[in-house]
């Protein structure tokens, strides 16, 4: 029971630690999903050496952008009237 109290009070006293050093931070997780979204839409997945490839893909993720945006807004005013 000793053993079981001591140990909670160690983990607690560890989470503190972190919390106040900010290890508790999601910012790399944030960091890796920008990056992701990123390399995404700048086309890294596309074949470098094929340039109407990458600045197709480019132009083709833009537009779905646009495209995702406006279908949103349109969505909004169909619901507010």
């Amino acid at each position: 029971m000793k053993d079981d109290d001591e140990t909670v009070r160690q983990a607690k006293r560890t989470l503190d630690r972190l919390g106040e050093e900010g290890g508790l931070s999601a910012t790399p997780v944030m960091k890796s999903a920008a990056n992701s979204v990123r390399d995404h839409f700048t086309a890294k997945d596309a074949d470098k050496t094929d340039t109407i490839e990458v600045w197709g893909t480019r132009i083709a993720r833009g537009l779905a952008v646009v495209a995702f945006v406006g279908l949103v807004l349109w969505m909004v005013g169909q619901v507010s009237l």
